[in-house]
């Protein structure tokens, strides 16, 4: 596997052109359908086993939406919307456990916070159209959702690809196949591509300031690029 500082720089000599070629060539419009932003309906499809059968029950069926949000991202919404941090943010699951008082552990980076059903907490629905409350300041996993580029170190979201054209990826979305202007394609592009580096930007960070912790019952140390953090988003000493 390529060095994480390797790979940053194969997402810096990317050609927005081509990548906007790639996009073109798949092609893309949204539908507003939410499902990029709501809690993801588990049983018969769970990756558990097709043994396995949905219950219907939305409080035990629906894995909560996740999206990688990254620190200066968060602040970002803070501003924008007069937000606590943890309106905005929650710590990424992944790597957390279940503890008597609560989640518990070490986790790495942030993921937007959700809502009660599991669903992104700015994302709202009118007659099943969908739409976000902060779409001019939403993050970059969310500018450039279905497509990723195909460099080790950077998020794959939705699991695996379902269509390819060269870098790009293009994951489960309704909207994949429709007609995209070459100026759309040139603007998802250059997001994809900030995207790329700031991925591996932060993973490098996040890697260079990692610092052991070791959290109690019930206690949650958050890893990002700026260091050791509470859940709350406050630094670690």
């Amino acid at each position: 596997m390529e060095s994480l500082e390797t790979e940053l720089d194969r997402a810096r000599d990317l050609d927005e052109s081509e990548l906007a070629d790639a996009i073109e060539s798949i092609g893309f419009e949204c539908t507003r359908c939410g499902a990029c932003c709501k809690a993801e309906t588990c049983g018969e499809e769970s990756e558990a086993g097709a043994d396995e059968t949905d219950t219907g029950d939305d409080e035990t069926d629906r894995e909560p939406h996740t999206a990688t949000v990254f620190p200066d991202e968060i602040r970002d919404l803070q501003e924008a919307g007069d937000y606590d941090f943890r309106d905005v943010a929650r710590p990424m699951p992944y790597g957390l456990s279940e503890g008597s008082d609560g989640p518990e552990g070490e986790t790495f980076e942030w993921a937007l916070q959700t809502d009660g059903c599991g669903d992104c907490t700015f994302y709202e629905e009118d007659d099943g159209v969908g739409a976000c409350t902060v779409h001019g300041d939403r993050p970059l996993i969310c500018r450039t959702y279905p497509f990723s580029v195909a460099l080790s170190g950077t998020s794959q979201p939705m699991g695996e690809a379902v269509d390819e054209d060269g870098m790009v990826r293009a994951h489960e979305c309704e909207g994949l196949g429709r007609d995209i202007s070459r100026a759309e394609a040139e603007e998802l592009a250059g997001a994809l591509k900030e995207r790329a580096v700031r991925e591996l930007t932060e993973a490098i960070a996040v890697r260079d300031n990692y610092e052991p912790a070791d959290p109690g019952p019930g206690e949650v140390v958050v890893h990002d690029s700026e260091g050791r953090k509470r859940p709350d988003g406050t630094p670690i000493e």
